[in-house]
């Protein structure tokens, strides 16, 4: 098991290696983001801006501009918050070519509480015109998508997590933008996740076939642009979607997946996640409960979505 911010710290640092032009800029977080082994490795091309995020996604648009190519990292509540409006002007906009790179997503930042939780980015994000959106499942997909997004031409936002977690994808997979993989095979319905959720979804599909009931797992790491193919033969070959996020379900996962089956394959369907609320203070593994983010609360909305087809 590894964290997503510590595959990330791990990757940046390769392609560091690999690419003159890869330059890495950090909100005075470096220790806790991991671009510090960046820095480590490459100090005349590590900058970092202070507790200064809006200041710094200029600086990155600017080194875009005369060809770098910019990773950019603070905390996902300060990424998508205090420096949204230059991510829109300075970055969106002229589809600069620069990788936001956000940790400490979602309500597993645990203690810091609700206003360190964001459970709102990953809707902010994929909102704003020409950016790219990825949340990788674990460490192995969260090395592959930053090298696509190194390779890929335009604003990326990749949201990553600050605890270790389970893996799903084997060593050296091989991420590609805009497409979901299917991680498990079933007939029942299909649990649509994202991030440390499509973990949990493969052990609520396990426990639910020793039941009776087939689950699908489609695992979608890119949230825009969507793998409109994997989703749209899932819902038909199935016949019920439960989705599942560390996110608000508004505007995030669930809501991107049932914009789509609306108006392309309209789909029994379920979205599994925090139900337009702050997060609060606990222990990660406390707080997954406390917002029904776990294995429980995905056998029973599978087994009553299952019910509802009948």
């Amino acid at each position: 098991m590894i964290a997503t911010r510590d595959a990330y710290g791990e990757a940046l640092a390769e392609l560091g290696a690999e690419n003159d032009n890869i330059v890495a800029l950090d909100a005075d977080l470096s220790g806790s983001t991991k671009t510090g082994v960046f820095a480590k490795k490459f100090p005349n091309r590590f900058f970092n801006m202070g507790i200064a995020e809006a200041n710094m996604v200029g600086t990155a648009a600017g080194l875009a501009a005369v060809g770098k190519i910019p990773f950019l990292s603070t905390f996902a509540i300060f990424a998508a918050g205090r420096a949204w409006e230059q991510i829109r002007q300075s970055v969106a906009y002229p589809k600069a070519n620069v990788k936001i790179v956000a940790t400490h997503g979602g309500v597993t930042v645990g203690e810091d509480g609700g206003s360190h939780q964001s459970v709102e980015d990953i809707a902010i994000m994929r909102a704003i015109p020409n950016m790219t959106v990825i949340v990788p499942a674990d460490g192995a997909e969260t090395k592959g998508a930053i090298r696509a997004a190194a390779a890929h031409k335009g604003p990326v936002y990749v949201r990553l997590g600050r605890n270790k977690v389970a893996n799903v994808f084997p060593e050296g997979h091989e991420f590609k933008i805009g497409k979901g993989c299917q991680v498990a095979d079933g007939t029942d319905l299909t649990f649509v996740t994202t991030g440390l959720m499509t973990a949990v979804a493969q052990s609520a599909a396990e426990r639910l076939k020793a039941e009776g009931i087939s689950a699908r797992v489609v695992h979608i790491g890119t949230i825009k642009p969507l793998d409109k193919e994997i989703l749209i033969k899932a819902a038909r070959e199935t016949g019920a979607i439960v989705t599942a996020e560390e996110h608000s379900v508004v505007g995030g996962l669930g809501g991107a997946v049932a914009e789509l089956l609306g108006e392309e394959c309209p789909t029994l369907m379920k979205r599994v996640g925090i139900y337009d609320r702050f997060g609060t203070s606990g222990k990660s593994d406390e707080l997954l409960k406390y917002f029904g983010l776990n294995a429980d609360t995905l056998v029973d909305e599978a087994k009553e979505i299952v019910s509802r087809k009948k």
